[in-house]
C-alpha cells in the first residue's frame, strides 16, 4: 500500500503502525508518531492500523546544539 511519511510517497508492506516504522528504517525507541493527525502513543501503534493513503508523521530528536 502507499502511505504518505513525513510528506513523501513510500509503499510499505506492514499492516500495523508498530511493524511500517522498521520498514521504513525507523529504529530508535525515542519516536513520536501521528497518524493522519492525531498522536499515536508507543503502546498503542501494535494495534494501530494503517491503509491506503494514510498520512504519517515521525519525529525523532536530534543532537547538537
Amino acid at each position: 500500500m502507499i502511505i504518505t511519511v513525513n510528506a513523501e510517497p513510500r509503499e510499505v508492506q506492514a499492516t500495523t503502525l508498530a511493524d511500517a516504522l522498521p520498514e521504513l528504517g525507523f529504529t530508535s525507541a525515542a519516536l513520536a508518531t501521528a497518524l493522519n493527525g492525531t498522536f499515536v502513543p508507543r503502546d498503542a501503534r501494535p494495534a494501530t492500523p494503517l491503509t491506503d493513503g494514510d498520512r504519517l508523521e515521525v519525529l525523532a530528536p536530534m543532537q547538537g546544539g
